[in-house]
């Protein structure tokens, strides 16, 4: 989140955090519940006949739909006019207030489109993606997420989302307690069967990605025929810094090997062994995650989901440590672009 708020208006928000308020209804726009009485996310939708320049008017309410955002946790532009980059990138702009992120120690595969907008991930259709924090695996992370539906799929494709608040609280508190004990520790190896070292880092220079490394703390050695392997301990919970509220933040279940469909897991673990997978994820101190572990949060995750179907110019908005995303397999194409600010 952004260090120039003051604490002033640290306090203030906090304040009103936990009042619900209508601060954007207006002529020309409507703050709505979802559908059916559900707040989250709440539905920024432009009202019948009116005129709307989207970027104008997230400019003008920015204050309102920051504070919407902080409160609620996830916003969605509907019918907003919404309809090519150059529109999403001036919304982003307009409710970031800063620069937009480059995506950095990278864990999926993108396409950059424009500056620093990318594709949502670049995962097989059949496959779902589980629900996680953007980048919850390192030590900085952006602190709003921005996916713009260019074009739904015509079939699946939604993009859930789940409140990492209730997630922390439904957990099992022994559970909890132990992983934020021992930490997560995510280990890495680049290459054949995984993105390259120079993709991920987005460099050809093992100088560059050894100066990297050293700066966020990450672990690495180099292996024969250019090979890098890395290491981090990280998190397993956050504090939000504006609301002081417990996250569950990690990516322990997504980067462990027992999130691969069974058959590929096991295909993995006969052909490279546990210490040469891809990727994976064990506790801090090198220590396996049990299965249990692993199945409880996935079930915390599933209960606290919440999907939609994306309409054509949709934007959802998210801070990055109140809600975590995934995505549900799909037919047809699909086209969801991505920022990320603070």
């Amino acid at each position: 989140m952004s260090e120039s708020e003051s604490p002033s208006s640290l306090s203030l928000l906090r304040q009103r955090s936990g009042r619900r308020q209508v601060p954007v209804s207006g002529n020309l726009v409507e703050e709505l519940d979802f559908a059916d009485g559900h707040p989250i996310p709440r539905r920024l939708q432009a009202n019948a006949g009116a005129q709307i320049d989207p970027v104008a008017w997230t400019c003008t309410h920015r204050a309102q739909l920051r504070e919407c955002l902080l409160r609620h946790g996830a916003l969605l532009y509907r019918n907003m006019g919404i309809d090519d980059v150059a529109v999403f990138k001036g919304v982003v702009d307009a409710l970031g207030g800063g620069e937009r992120l480059t995506y950095e120690n990278r864990s999926t595969p993108r396409t950059q489109l424009d500056d620093r907008i990318y594709t949502s991930t670049e995962y097989p259709a059949e496959y779902a993606i589980p629900l996680h924090n953007e980048n919850s695996y390192t030590h900085a992370w952006p602190g709003v997420i921005y996916f713009h539906a260019q074009q739904p799929s015509a079939e699946g494709g939604e993009t859930p989302i789940a409140d990492s608040r209730k997630v922390y609280a439904s957990l099992d508190p022994a559970l909890r307690e132990r992983l934020e004990r021992r930490k997560i520790m995510y280990v890495r190896n680049y290459g054949e069967l995984d993105l390259s070292w120079q993709e991920v880092f987005q460099t050809e220079s093992r100088s560059e990605v050894e100066t990297f490394c050293a700066q966020a703390g990450i672990g690495f050695s180099w292996r024969e025929g250019e090979r890098l392997r890395t290491w981090q301990v990280c998190q397993a919970s956050a504090t939000h810094p504006l609301t002081g509220e417990k996250v569950w933040f990690n990516q322990a279940h997504l980067f462990h090997v027992s999130s691969l469909p069974e058959d590929q897991g096991a295909m993995l673990l006969a052909a490279c062994g546990r210490d040469n997978l891809p990727r994976h994820a064990c506790y801090g101190d090198g220590g396996e995650i049990e299965d249990s572990v692993l199945e409880e949060i996935r079930g915390c995750y599933e209960r606290h989901a919440i999907r939609f179907p994306w309409q054509s110019g949709d934007l959802l908005v998210l801070d990055n440590m109140l809600f975590a995303h995934g995505r549900m397999p799909f037919r047809g194409p699909r086209r969801i672009l991505v920022a990320m600010t603070d």
